[in-house]
């Protein structure tokens, strides 16, 4: 897996003292909740990440030698979106800052020009106004949407090369 390294920030693979980073970063509600969080206790998920080569990019995410969050490009899990899809969560100490914006530039990039692909892809519910702001100044547009069996909403964005 390629580092990715922005002006800010540089996400690199998860190494196994990255633990309780991971497990806290995703363990929090509030950081998580527009995110789906795997059923699998998070200490589980993430020894599983570290123990063998991910089968797509995910990295845990610096700023100044500190921890600020968690990147993924990985084939989407929704049966709607044939590509792609974003991923990122960032510690609240470092909202606020535009790094989210950073990260999402930096995986994009790393999608469509590293990677090669024709496109990177974005799930949103549609309450997360700042994401939607966020993935929409970068370029992304609207390409449809869909109700889940619960009953929410979720908007679908894709920002092509």
């Amino acid at each position: 897996m390629t580092d990715v390294v922005t002006d800010r920030l540089v996400l690199r693979a998860y190494a196994p003292e990255d633990e309780d980073n991971f497990t806290g970063l995703l363990g929090d509600p509030v950081v998580t909740r527009w995110m789906g969080v795997p059923a699998r206790p998070l200490r589980e998920v993430f020894r599983s990440v570290v123990a063998a080569e991910p089968a797509w990019d995910i990295w845990a995410i610096w700023a100044d030698g500190g921890y600020v969050g968690h990147g993924e490009l990985k084939p989407s899990p929704d049966p709607h979106v044939d590509g792609h899809e974003l991923v990122y969560a960032l510690v609240p100490d470092a909202w606020g800052r535009g790094l989210g914006t950073e990260i999402a530039e930096g995986i994009t990039k790393h999608g469509l020009e590293t990677l090669g692909l024709d496109a990177v892809h974005a799930t949103v519910a549609p309450e997360n106004e700042g994401s939607l702001r966020l993935l929409r100044r970068l370029g992304y547009v609207d390409a449809g949407s869909w109700v889940d069996d619960d009953g929410d909403e979720t908007l679908w964005l894709v920002r092509r090369g």
